[in-house]
């Protein structure tokens, strides 16, 4: 392997320029994963496919999400900050293109696909990229004005969906994103240069096959086992292979490339470095965000669950109750970013942890017998305390790390949001069909609903513990990269 170093950028109008055009690309990729929420009953009616069949759209991205990502890492680390924007960028530009003309339903999946490859690369690119430029003491409100992207762009999808299926055809939201996105990939290639260290090295293809039997079969077993349920409680996709089977050989497959990627570390060739984990406090932060975005994408499904079956609310009554959370876990970012500035992660990430454990359960023991504004309360709390955890956590975790792994660090915390949440979605899912029965009434289902709260609420306890173990770094790991394994962890405060 040989490292290449790339010319530095210095100035903060060229690092301003780089983290707008890098986070207008993110707030396109991000948005388009909720945009099609909405799209769903008519792409059904002009595709004549049954909601099974719809589903794969959702699905089929969450999958390449869960398969593309791990891979990051030695993508960012493979080739140079511009041609990773541009992979990214171009893949996304491309699928939304297909998408648009798509003149099949089979057509339109794929186009999913190739839009899906795109977003999970860009989102650790960002992430990697703001850790290379940014100095330490600015890194929290940086990451909180980046937070208030990545939020927002996913509460507002169902809306504006909603707005643009007002005014055409479902069509319409593609052709909407794709001048943004050509723009901004236009924009990319004219302005950004390439920043942090450029490695020359192999892909493993034994890594990259564990890793798509490994991350991809976890999510979609887990998906599948989750009592039958997909966005907003519709039935999920038919499936092509036994859950339960999927979710065996993908446990097979993650610890034989847990053993593959430690060997590969030896000479410096790793698809995923897990040598990540050996800094305490990104595993403190890296177990703390995977529980987080568990308790965040199992309260997205169970609440339209109870809100539409048990309370009678609509589809757009329930977007709308659920909109000012992902607003106010957005708007909250770039204070907490500054907090973190100022007085470290520990002071934010443990009332973070508790708010979280307390919301769940407030929710465990309410949400039968209240109404829809008690929800809407309980809903921003926990988008509340989420906001304490999420930009601290990106920030403490990979400014833990020596600089030459936070593309690793990136693409390790962008997996474990896919396999948590489709981990705590099925087993949220299972409780609440378990509880409720078969052919439950609204009281069944009321209770189901209770029970799979109950549980998140007792997951989400084990983030407080974890959450003590981060720390705020102080200035840039410094660690040699070679054979030899880190044993150097960064100048820490116990904040």
């Amino acid at each position: 392997m040989t490292t290449t170093a790339a010319a530095p950028v210095t100035t903060p109008a060229q690092t301003a320029l780089i983290l707008r055009i890098l986070t207008v690309a993110t707030f396109v990729v991000i948005l388009n994963e909720t945009i099609m929420n909405n799209a769903i009953p008519p792409l059904m009616a002009h595709f004549d496919v049954p909601a099974t069949s719809a589903q794969w759209l959702t699905t089929s991205f969450m999958l390449t999400m869960a398969v593309v990502i791990p891979m990051t890492g030695w993508i960012m680390q493979r080739l140079a900050t511009r041609a990773t924007f541009a992979l990214a960028m171009g893949l996304f530009a491309v699928g939304t293109t297909i998408a648009a003309v798509a003149p099949a339903f089979e057509v339109l999946v794929g186009a999913r696909v190739v839009q899906a490859a795109g977003t999970a690369i860009m989102i650790p690119l960002l992430m990697t990229t703001l850790m290379n430029l940014v100095p330490v003491a600015e890194r929290g409100r940086t990451m909180g004005n980046v937070s208030l992207v990545i939020a927002v762009a996913p509460a507002m999808g169902p809306a504006v969906s909603g707005i643009l299926l007002r005014t055409g055809s479902w069509r319409m939201i593609f052709l909407a994103i794709l001048p943004i996105a050509l723009v901004a990939l236009w924009l990319g290639l004219r302005q950004l240069p390439d920043v942090g260290e450029r490695e020359e090295s192999t892909l493993d293809l034994p890594s990259l096959v564990l890793s798509v039997l490994g991350f991809g079969g976890l999510v979609y077993g887990l998906s599948g086992l989750g009592g039958g349920q997909g966005e907003g409680g519709a039935p999920a996709p038919e499936p092509v292979v036994d859950p339960a089977l999927a979710a065996g050989i993908a446990v097979l497959a993650l610890i034989a490339f847990v053993w593959r990627q430690r060997s590969l570390a030896r000479t410096g060739d790793p698809l995923m470095d897990l040598r990540t984990l050996s800094h305490r406090s990104f595993t403190g932060a890296f177990l703390t965000m995977a529980l987080g975005f568990s308790a965040l994408i199992s309260t997205m499904i169970l609440l339209p669950i109870h809100l539409q079956s048990g309370l009678g609310l609509s589809t757009l009554q329930t977007g709308l109750l659920l909109i000012p959370g992902g607003l106010a876990m957005g708007l909250l970012g770039p204070q907490i970013g500054k907090l973190y500035d100022r007085i470290g992660a520990r002071p934010l990430v443990v009332p973070g942890a508790i708010g979280m454990t307390l919301s769940l359960a407030l929710m465990a023991l309410l949400v039968p017998s209240v109404g829809p504004w008690t929800i809407l309360g309980l809903h921003v709390l926990l988008s509340l305390s989420l906001a304490l955890l999420f930009t601290p956590l990106f920030t403490a975790g990979l400014g833990s790390l020596p600089q030459h792994l936070y593309a690793h660090g990136s693409a390790l915390l962008g997996s474990s949001q896919q396999v948590f949440g489709a981990a705590g979605t099925a087993t949220s899912i299972a409780v609440m069909s378990l509880v409720a029965g078969a052919n439950p009434s609204v009281a069944d289902r009321a209770d189901g609903v209770q029970a799979g709260f109950a549980l998140l609420a007792v997951v989400a306890a084990i983030a407080i513990p974890t959450s003590l173990i981060v720390r705020t770094p102080v200035e840039d790991a410094e660690a040699p990269v070679g054979d030899a394994p880190v044993e150097e962890a960064p100048v820490e405060v116990a904040h």
